[in-house]
């Protein structure tokens, strides 16, 4: 009895779960560019082509390893454009009665799933390395579900940077040692690109017909494709990024938008790499003398730590976990978020990089244009969908705990403790974008002031009652409260009108 064997854009992995559990000599694999994936949210044509164009490559990947493979092209006029609507297709021109699936990494994927006519088996996805009966394991009974404990148990796990049964190095988390600010450096090394080949080429061209009005610029495009392609890539990072990543992970620079990062997300996330064969090279570089303890161990943190616990979150907390609100924020997305011209440099910055690369590293999107979404009272729903689209590396299992989470504070101290709210004093601090700026980090109030320093207190204020007796936020309060009268008035005074300002569509 013949079976298909879906095969997503972010599963090209040849020994994925769905591909284990079927025979190449009589299932079909099915894989399919369709408009809904492209659409639900308007993604940067970026990521579009990346994942299409690694789809078109690793088809014919298993095409030569004997698989019949199914594969619909976003141009062909028999495309119904949906993932439901292309399998009932392929089931009906093969002759199959059930398909194979690895899980999806979206809720709205699994649920499409689930209600399909035919029978679905969804294998567990056992490329990540907590297993979601794992994590549930961990988090049952537990008041907090705080990441650097569940870090630790999967150092334990995988044995990554232990000697027996202790840390490497004595203990867990050098945090202290890194999170410099980064100074201009013409000699930093520069992440590889990779020239589009004629598959590449093709798809660009689609994209580009396709997607016209998507926000992003999709040329030039340099991102790897293939299996190889991201070896490349972490073979790169680890010789020659990875021994500063630990001191600048945190930092931003104007000029320099990817520092000492590794840009490997897009490859692990879509597949092309392991997570366990990137910190494998991390360690390796590490015993092998080329990198620092504190640089190997801030990024397998990254890998093991963050990623596994925030997809462990996503999937424990089911299909409403994006929807929650938990602050009221409920202001529309600005348009500077598209574009728009804004005197804030660092939004600038971050905004302009995000629409040329469809890259930010974590800090960018947590302390620039995430802090302002928090501060700002922008609705968690409208920044989830905006993140969403505009980075190469998002999927909902990784993106949404990390903004409705992390960011925002959404889901009400699930994720975090406390939320990241911050004065332009932090920005100031870790990146050089203050200073070519036409508002003042250092002015507290007046014509001059900085929007982050004005809004930091108005969100304090809006929420005294939920965060004042907080013990890790206890302290701001105080300080407001022996501010003198007339500088509160003036601070709270001033955030309304830039809010008013905001709203209005007026540039800011």
């Amino acid at each position: 009895m013949r079976r298909l064997v879906l095969i997503l854009g972010d599963q090209l992995t040849p020994d994925v779960a769905a591909l284990r559990a079927a025979n190449p000599a009589q299932d079909v694999v099915v894989m399919a560019e369709v408009r809904a994936e492209g659409t639900y949210v308007p993604h940067h044509p970026q990521k579009i082509a990346l994942i299409l164009s690694a789809m078109r490559h690793f088809a014919e990947d298993l095409r030569r390893a004997g698989w019949t493979v199914a594969y619909s092209r976003l141009d062909d006029p028999d495309n119904t454009h949906s993932m439901p609507g292309e399998l009932l297709r392929r089931a009906a021109e093969f002759g199959a009665t059930e398909v194979l699936a690895t899980r999806p990494g979206e809720w709205r994927l699994i649920t499409a799933l689930d209600e399909m006519p035919l029978p679905v088996t969804q294998a567990a996805d056992d490329r990540f390395l907590c297993s979601d009966a794992e994590f549930a394991d961990w988090a049952e009974g537990r008041k907090q579900l705080r990441m650097e404990w569940f870090y630790r148990e999967m150092r334990r796990k995988t044995g990554l940077l232990m000697d027996g049964d202790q840390p490497v190095g004595g203990q867990w988390n050098f945090d202290h040692d890194n999170r410099k600010p980064a100074q201009p450096d013409l000699f930093r090394p520069r992440p590889p690109r990779f020239a589009p080949d004629a598959t590449t080429a093709e798809v660009l061209d689609l994209v580009e017909a396709q997607y016209p009005q998507h926000f992003g610029r999709l040329r030039p495009f340099g991102w790897g494709v293939t299996r190889a392609d991201a070896l490349a890539a972490l073979d790169w990072f680890a010789a020659h990024a990875l021994p500063r990543f630990g001191d600048e992970q945190d930092a931003m620079l104007a000029d320099d938008p990817t520092l000492s990062h590794s840009l490997l997300s897009p490859y692990l996330n879509i597949g092309l790499l392991s997570p366990m064969e990137v910190c494998q090279a991390a360690e390796a570089a590490y015993a092998a003398g080329k990198a620092p303890l504190n640089a190997v161990e801030g990024f397998i943190r990254q890998i093991i730590g963050w990623r596994e616990y925030v997809r462990g979150i996503y999937m424990l907390h089911g299909p409403g976990y994006a929807d929650q609100n938990a602050l009221g924020a409920d202001r529309a997305l600005p348009d500077l978020y598209w574009g728009a011209k804004t005197d804030m440099a660092c939004l600038s910055h971050a905004v302009a990089q995000t629409r040329d690369l469809a890259y930010a590293h974590h800090i960018q999107r947590l302390m620039v244009t995430g802090l302002f979404g928090l501060i700002a009272g922008i609705s968690p729903q409208a920044l989830h969908a905006w993140y969403l689209a505009v980075y190469i590396d998002a999927f909902e299992w990784v993106e949404a705990p990390n903004t409705i989470g992390m960011s925002q504070f959404a889901d009400g101290g699930v994720l975090g403790s406390k939320p990241y709210a911050a004065s332009g004093a932090y920005i100031d601090r870790m990146s050089d974008y203050c200073g070519g700026c036409r508002y003042k980090v250092k002015d507290k109030t007046g014509p001059d002031a900085c929007p982050f320093n004005l809004l930091y207190w108005h969100f304090l204020l809006r929420h005294r009652d939920r965060f004042q007796s907080n013990p890790r936020m206890a302290q701001m309060y105080r300080t407001w409260d022996k501010m003198d009268e007339a500088r509160r008035r003036t601070t709270l005074s001033e955030a309304e009108a830039f809010l008013h300002r905001l709203d209005m569509g007026k540039r800011v």
